[in-house]
């Protein structure tokens, strides 16, 4: 007792003797060479929604599900910034930015503007949203990055140099070189690679490198890329949020608990462990997580205490920084760094949790982002060739829909149901303005007019989004009193397509013209039992009413449509007595006999067994290839992660538990329509599965129409749908599959380049993202399969090519969602699982001439043709209409290995134009090899006055971009490496942009209007 309190008398004293005072942190930033510097960098990973939408993240609702409110995050940055002038900030989603921004007084716009410009506050990366990786198409990352740096442009003056991508669930190729050396970005900094991968790669201190993510591009498209050494938070006990654990410093002499030095040491020690791992004297702290500095001064406070009392201490050195000025400091410390190809996919983050699931999850909404992205782009297009008007319908909606649907938990699958549900409804109320332009826009290019004035259009255009699942009301009305259907058809691709295209109608005497009242051959062909049924449920689920007009027949009919065109046919009521469009003829067959069926009218034959009900061959008449060929559907039951491992299969991570052949449930039966364009096989494979093959007369590949859904999971199982296309093929493990739908990558089976993979989950840890395509060849033959959207897929058995469809589970995968992956559609008489319509197409070529069919079909089902519709009383439509019409100089055709995937006029009068090589170095024997585009043929009603090539999100000139840029040295690089080819400087006078493989150049252009379109 006596010794407590002769203590107690003794702390007294020197609590009485010390002085509590203001302390003045030091907080100014320098560099120390020699002593490890230590780039502390705040920041808040907004994600632009996932567990909330992207409003009530922002406005702070929904604070039940997570107490998150970005508007909190902005306020509370910007008045700490202005507290210190050496305290820093990176900001990222622009999406929650310019909701900010929108409600900020003048005042505050111009103390912001001077943080931007002192590089207090710093704008990384810049898109509208972190966007996925796996899951979106190279044309929807272009522009939601366009968008956002566009933004920063014109608001701040800024350009981002660095990418930040710090989230996704692994890396793409077409991120390192597209979405990053392509727009001028110096570095790249990402969280998330395989586990095994991270535990090399510290081990031997490569996780800086340089990644060269294209092959044809080379050294010229190479980034600095920096992994973090464990997530994109700060070291254990450096997190400062309020109510988080971490000791904060308490540096009062005055009270209890003065534990500066006691912080100082962690502080040092967390550095020296990074720095073991990191090469050169900088390591980077990421100092903040998901949705922080909601109060920054709890965050701020604290690191300006550890920079003051750490650099005191004098054994490191620590800094305000961001990631421009870390990849400076990397830069000069002149040092070599291992060089880093191909990408970062799968990922898993534990030995049974490959992140491979998500590639496949929502598969509708997937669907729609890809229709809506092809769709926005024919928007701009025709926008263009009538003339941006500041009044009327836009696409700014639609943008804006389609740019946060990129986000990593948006087109990925892995937000919650209702979120996934705001995003669609984004994108819907997006496409109905489009639509409009759309509408006005070609009713304007087909309207005959005097030149002295536009005048206003009387024409009216409608469009059918829910064609698909053949509800289309104008192709539907029943032709009565001498009216006639009008079907005008748009192709937003550079060159002439020659297709068959197929309405639903309710009549069988029909018959269709083309523009000079020629008969065309038509084709009706019965609609299956399961389109049917979509079309009643969905159409009552979408628009609350069920379908008026009974559809008895999907009419098909040959179109041809120039480049960047369109064309008009007309389909009228047949004569008793005249020609009519031909029936097809229907066969069923029951599989009680011996005997192979042959299907197609052209080059391609299908052959089927009559007795199994399945495709046995597949035989080419004009190349002569023929090959064995088998397709099936098989399901993946989702593991539940009741096992020793509690992993379960769930909306990113696919863990199956067993596979499982799905084969028909009654007698083998084939239903086959023929007909003079096309054949049609119809299977049902059970009441949940069904499929309709086509094979066209003038196409050389077989077109796989399936309807999936809704799966069963009464038996508590959750499942993965997968369809398997079987060849003999020996294809010796490898295969190959796109890169965001750009460059296509070599993939081996229980294989990595960067470690030796320890394999424990062979199917999963096989899965890569598809959005183009997948492919296999041996020494004679290649196997391609295209897809309409973003799916998972692998090469699991040599010859066979596998892809998840859709599916549905009823377990969580424990990363943060908190929801089920089970989807349901629902009418007022109850709700079903989720049934999902798609397609994929098959190919089979010699060696070597698979390229030139990915590449141009590819392209077709990006952009598949725009159809339009409207009615005329008797003959006159083709009198006073423009019936046929393109955008291009009418004897001009793009090459056929170059595409535009951007025409736009932007609201200063500016022309934006890219154009995008579509093969690789070495892929195709005539189409690998420098293109040349003529711009005043692509323009020849308008005088271009300048152009000016720009980065890839035109946010600065290229020329400027080239001169800034960094020279990174590789490690053992040889000094004479091949410098990869380029499209050579425009000449202001030919105006012929030249494009060398895998190249795209963007363009802004000064354009004067000779005529008007449709004068």
């Amino acid at each position: 007792m006596a010794i407590t309190l002769l203590f107690a008398i003794l702390l007294a004293g020197v609590v009485n003797s010390a002085k509590s005072s203001c302390i003045e942190y030091n907080t100014a930033q320098r560099i120390i060479p020699g002593k490890i510097n230590v780039h502390l960098v705040p920041h808040s990973h907004d994600d632009v929604g996932w567990l909330k939408t992207v409003d009530q993240y922002y406005f702070g609702g929904n604070n039940s599900i997570r107490g998150a409110c970005v508007q909190n995050v902005l306020d509370s940055v910007i008045s700490a910034l202005l507290e210190d002038k050496n305290r820093k900030f990176i900001y990222v989603e622009m999406a929650f930015f310019q909701r900010w921004w929108r409600q900020q007084s003048n005042a505050k716009k111009i103390k912001v503007k001077e943080l931007v410009d002192s590089g207090q506050l710093e704008f990384i990366n810049g898109g509208m949203c972190m966007h996925d990786e796996a899951t979106p198409h190279y044309i929807d990352l272009i522009d939601q990055t366009t968008l956002g740096h566009k933004y920063i442009k014109d608001e701040f003056g800024q350009i981002p140099r660095v990418g930040w991508q710090i989230d996704p669930f692994g890396h793409s190729a077409v991120q390192a070189y597209l979405l990053g050396a392509e727009l001028g970005f110096d570095s790249l900094f990402f969280a998330r690679i395989d586990y095994q991968d991270r535990a090399k790669r510290l081990k031997e201190k490569t996780l800086e490198v340089l990644w060269q993510g294209s092959k044809s591009l080379g050294s010229s498209s190479q980034i600095f890329t920096g992994i973090f050494p464990r997530h994109y938070d700060p070291p254990d006990g450096f997190t400062f949020e309020i109510n988080d654990v971490s000791p904060p410093i308490q540096d009062d002499v005055l009270l209890f608990d003065y534990n500066v030095q006691e912080r100082v040491n962690d502080f040092v020690a967390a550095a020296l462990a990074q720095a073991n791992v990191t090469r050169t004297n900088h390591i980077m702290w990421t100092m903040g997580t998901d949705f922080r500095y909601q109060y920054a001064n709890s965050w701020f406070r604290q690191m300006d205490k550890f920079i003051h009392y750490v650099n005191q201490d004098g054994r490191v050195n620590a800094l305000y920084s961001t990631p421009s000025i870390y990849t400076d400091a990397k830069y000069a410390a002149n040092e070599q760094w291992p060089l880093k190809t191909d990408d970062f996919f799968p990922y898993a983050d534990k030995p049974n949790a490959y992140w491979t699931g998500y590639f496949t999850s929502r598969p509708a909404f997937k669907g729609y982002v890809r229709v809506l992205s092809a769709y926005y782009l024919a928007a701009r297009q025709l926008e263009f060739f009538k003339g941006r008007s500041s009044l009327g319908p836009n696409t700014d909606a639609l943008a804006d829909a389609l740019a946060i649907a990129q986000h990593h938990d948006a087109v990925s699958g892995t937000e919650r149901q209702h979120v996934a549900a705001d995003y669609a409804l984004r994108l819907s109320i997006g496409y109905m303005e489009a639509e409009k332009l759309v509408a006005s826009s070609l009713a304007f290019l087909a309207e005959s007019r005097s030149s002295t004035g536009q005048g206003n259009s009387v024409t009216s255009f409608q469009q059918c989004p829910l064609l698909n699942i053949s509800f289309c009301p104008p192709s539907q009305a029943a032709l009565s009193d001498g009216k006639s259907l009008v079907v005008v058809i748009y192709n937003s691709l550079g060159w002439k397509r020659e297709e068959t295209i197929r309405i639903p109608v309710s009549s069988a005497r029909v018959i269709v013209k083309d523009s000079e009242g020629r008969e065309i051959e038509s084709q009706l062909l019965p609609l299956s039992n399961s389109t049917s049924h979509i079309r009643s449920h969905y159409v009552k689920a979408y628009l609350g009413k069920t379908p008026r007009e009974t559809v008895k027949y999907w009419l098909a009919f040959s179109v041809s449509v120039p480049p960047l065109g369109f064309s008009t046919y007309i389909v009228g009521t047949a004569d008793q007595t005249g020609p009519s469009s031909t029936i097809s003829t229907v066969h069923t067959y029951e599989g009680s006999k011996n005997n192979t069926i042959e299907v197609g009218q052209g080059s391609l034959k299908l052959l089927y067994s009559e007795d199994e009900g399945k495709l046995t061959r597949y035989v080419n008449s004009r190349n002569l290839v023929t090959a064995v060929a088998e397709q099936s559907y098989g399901y993946y039951s989702g593991n539940d992660g009741t096992g020793k491992d509690p992993q379960a299969s769930g909306a990113y991570v696919f863990r199956p538990n067993g596979t499982f052949s799905i084969k028909s449930e009654s007698q083998a039966q084939l239903t086959i329509v023929r007909g003079p364009l096309l054949d049609e096989v119809h299977q049902q494979l059970n009441s949940w599965i069904s499929q309709v093959t086509r094979v066209y007369k003038g196409k050389e590949h077989a077109e796989v129409e399936f309807n999936i859904g809704p799966i069963p999971v009464d038996d508590g199982i959750g499942k993965e749908i997968i369809t398997q296309i079987t060849t003999t093929m020996k294809t010796n493990r490898t295969f190959y599959t796109d890169s965001n739908g750009r460059d296509f990558i070599k993939r081996i089976r229980d294989f990595r380049n960067d470690w030796d993979l320890q394999v424990n989950q062979p199917v999963a840890g096989n899965y890569y993202p598809i959005n183009l395509g997948i492919y296999l060849q041996d020494n004679s033959t290649e196997l391609s399969v295209l897809v309409d959207r973003s799916v998972g897929g692998s090469s699991l058995v040599d010859g066979q090519i596998e892809l998840m469809l859709h599916r549905r589970l009823i377990h969580d995968d424990l990363r943060g969602v908190g929801e089920v992956l089970n989807e349901t559609v629902c009418v007022p008489e109850g709700c079903e699982g989720l049934t999902i319509q798609g397609k994929f197409y098959i190919q089979i070529d010699h060696i070597g001439e698979g390229a030139k069919w990915r590449r141009t079909v590819g392209q077709e089902i990006y952009s598949p043709l725009l159809l339009a519709f409207s009615e005329q009383d008797g003959d006159d439509w083709m009198s006073s209409h423009v019936s046929t019409f393109s955008g291009i100089d009418p004897s001009y055709t793009l090459p056929n290995n170059v595409a535009i995937i951007t025409l736009q006029e932007l609201e200063n009068g500016k022309v934006l134009l890219r154009l995008a090589h579509l093969y690789e170095t070495g892929e195709d024997k005539d189409y690998s090899v420098l293109a040349s585009v003529e711009l005043k043929k692509l323009f020849p009603n308008k005088k271009i006055n300048k152009v000016t090539e720009m980065s890839l999100s035109a946010n600065q000139e290229r020329a400027e971009m080239e001169k800034r840029r960094l020279a990174w040295k590789v490690e053992g690089s040889a000094e004479g490496e091949s410098k990869a080819v380029r499209g050579g400087p425009l000449d202001p006078a030919k105006l012929v942009v030249e494009l060398a493989p895998m190249e795209i150049r963007t363009f802004l252009l000064n354009v004067d209007y000779l005529q008007v379109f449709g004068a």
